[in-house]
């Protein structure tokens, strides 16, 4: 007999696999056409036919691996089937979700290396590995949001193996980066049990909720190390110090802004986690106080910059908060807290009922 978290942990598997295989790229079919089409057809099969059509007529297991078949039938790559299963391969929509980080990423980042990032040559130097290694990171993320949608809490194998292994192949991965690595996978399955713990009523530690906060814009620091690694520069602490001060702050600016849209997808969002943990009159002021921690630190480190840095980054935040709303430091005028959701199913209901057909 079959345990009940053995079933759990069955099914968390199955769901995690299924929704891999279904970010798998299909022509020009998108994800909205694709759940469309499993809609439309999965009722009309039978446990029965699916059976039959899992063996063959001499009763043989037949598993058709799309990616695999794409391996063996195009002849111009040239690689066998174990090769292309090892590879860290990406989908063109995850590098264009990727594009709007990577501009950030070197416009934010590429002074603290003494790069132009309005220079083409400076970007085009290291823009197909930076490219890849966020693509590659956006992907696995596009998956994990899928799984935290659909409340699934446990743990899958989303892990960043193939892309550490292909750092590898090009002597340009440290422990460190390794290390920040294994923090993406800590704060996707953080944000799994943390989403998983809200829409089902149950208790939420904040040590969790901030450790995921930090965790969060492990990317950039991912990338940032690469940077130094491809400069064949030490990293400077000071800055990675500064950067990651800077770094919580922009995460906490982000969720703010996005905090509706995080309710109704169910994201990780610091001030829904504030609500829940300590109750809506209290999480603003709450939340208020650790923006104002952070801001204290933040200015202490800035002035320990040096003043040209200091000077040039504080001009990229200045355009940022123009650009869009967003702010890429600290926020250069006062903190914004929305309106809070006290109930989000009533929310989430009331909002799909006054959208139009076919909105999202």
């Amino acid at each position: 007999m079959q345990s009940i978290d053995s079933c759990n942990a069955d099914s968390n598997r199955f769901l995690s696999n299924f929704i891999r295989f279904m970010m798998q790229p299909c022509g020009e079919l998108d994800i909205n056409q694709k759940c469309r089409l499993i809609s439309e057809h999965f009722p009309k099969i039978s446990s029965a036919f699916l059976e039959e059509a899992f063996h063959d007529k001499a009763g043989n297991v037949c598993i058709d691996d799309s990616l695999s078949y794409h391996c063996d039938n195009d002849k111009s790559v040239g690689l066998l089937q174990t090769d292309c299963e090892n590879l860290a391969m990406v989908a063109l929509d995850s590098m264009q979700r990727a594009n709007s980080t990577l501009e950030d990423f070197c416009r934010s980042y590429f002074m603290f290396h003494e790069m132009d990032a309005n220079s083409a040559e400076s970007i085009f130097k290291y823009l197909p590995l930076l490219s890849f290694t966020e693509s590659y990171i956006y992907q696995l993320d596009t998956m994990n949001e899928k799984l935290v949608q659909f409340s699934i809490g446990g743990t899958t194998d989303f892990t960043f193996r193939k892309l550490a292994a292909l750092l590898e192949s090009y002597g340009i991965i440290t422990d460190r980066i390794r290390n920040e690595l294994k923090c993406g996978e800590e704060y996707w399955a953080l944000e799994r049990k943390l989403c998983c713990a809200l829409t089902r009523k149950q208790e939420i530690q904040v040590e969790d909720v901030m450790k995921a906060i930090h965790l969060k814009s492990f990317d950039y620091r991912v990338l940032n190390l690469l940077l130094y690694q491809l400069n064949g520069k030490e990293v400077d602490e000071t800055h990675m110090e500064f950067l990651s001060v800077s770094e919580f702050l922009v995460e906490i600016s982000d969720d703010l802004f996005d905090y509706e849209d995080d309710v109704l997808e169910n994201n990780f969002n610091i001030l829904r986690m504030f609500v829940r943990i300590h109750g809506a009159s209290s999480a603003p002021t709450l939340l208020a106080k650790s923006i104002t921690e952070a801001e204290e630190k933040y200015s202490y480190l800035l002035s320990a910059l040096d003043s040209q840095l200091s000077l040039k980054y504080q001009k990229r935040c200045e355009e940022a908060t123009k650009e869009g709303g967003k702010v890429v430091g600290p926020p250069l005028g006062t903190w914004s807290i929305p309106p809070i959701i006290e109930d989000e199913d009533l929310y989430r209901y009331e909002i799909s009922n006054t959208r139009p057909p076919g909105t999202s």
